[in-house]
């Protein structure tokens, strides 16, 4: 069958997730519009863990039409207090429960590494997080659900960007977790573009490993090239010059992504992450993706 699409409301997460002037209820009404098959949450997103408020919630989500793929989650595995990382891990396991009663059986619940602290050793931060990602991965074996390591930037609450957000430490980090049937690659082409790698090459590294995947965009303001957003170390900031916008136009090459993913056999959910602009470019993006994986993953 071909890929399914879901809807992630980046251009709202500030104000469900953190101003708390829109509810998820109200996102899931605004996506009644969209031609997506499931909706993609934040952890942020939930008021409360409580089972009723959360059955409400897919309640809510199927009587649109939809289903719930993945679980947006975003654990601090690096923090230096050992107590911080504890509670890290025991919410990452409450949410890999969530994400089974909301998603069901093989939906995607999402890892990071961490915030990258200043001062922290590389070889004691990936200890770190290899430690607790191996304490999460019971529960998710448990309620077989898969955990999605994200090649990610920066949480959106988070003083510091992702630890691993470089392509030879991400590496470094995927590979030292051997499970391929509850853990895997949650792959966003744009956050590699932010870090400064190629898209394409870390896909080439991972595509046996992709279990789910983010599709947006960036473009370069005009008269702005990467090299000139470039800092020292290689990575790149989120510079006003790097913009978000419809998926298809910007930077990323989603012919070359979408054959490298069909080469594989990728069968998992592309989740939109758009919509800055709001919800027509968001629709527009679906309609692209829509017709590239008619093109690459035909019935």
């Amino acid at each position: 069958m071909p890929l399914r699409l879901s809807a992630f409301p980046k251009c709202y997460l500030e104000k469900i997730a953190g101003e708390r002037t829109m509810s998820v209820f109200d996102w899931i009404e605004m996506a009644k519009q969209l031609d997506a098959d499931g909706l993609e949450m934040f952890d942020g997103f939930f008021t409360s863990l409580d089972p009723g408020y959360l059955d409400t919630i897919g309640e809510a989500v199927h009587a649109a039409g939809f289903v719930v793929p993945m679980l947006c989650c975003s654990p601090d595995f690096t923090n230096p207090d050992p107590d911080a990382r504890k509670r890290a891990v025991e919410r990452e396991c409450q949410l890999i429960a969530v994400t089974r009663r909301l998603g069901g059986p093989r939906a995607v619940c999402r890892v990071l590494s961490g915030q990258r602290y200043p001062g922290l050793d590389r070889r004691e931060g990936l200890d770190r997080v290899v430690r607790c990602i191996e304490e999460v991965l019971p529960v998710a074996r448990e309620h077989d659900i898969v955990l999605g390591l994200e090649n990610h930037y920066k949480d959106s609450f988070w003083a510091y960007p992702e630890f691993a957000q470089k392509q030879d430490m991400f590496l470094e980090l995927v590979n030292a977790i051997p499970d391929t049937t509850h853990f895997g690659v949650q792959y966003d082409p744009s956050n590699a573009l932010v870090a400064g790698d190629d898209p394409l090459e870390l896909l080439r590294h991972v595509a046996p490993r992709v279990v789910s995947m983010h599709a947006s965009d960036r473009y370069l303001a005009d008269g702005t090239t990467l090299d000139e957003l470039r800092q020292a170390d290689g990575t790149l900031g989120y510079s006003p010059n790097l913009r978000h916008g419809v998926t298809g136009k910007g930077l990323n090459d989603y012919d070359a992504i979408f054959r490298t993913l069909a080469g594989v056999g990728y069968r998992g959910w592309v989740s939109i992450e758009d919509g800055m602009n709001g919800m027509d470019e968001m629709a527009e993006s679906l309609a692209f993706l829509r017709r590239k994986v008619a093109q690459y993953f035909p019935d």
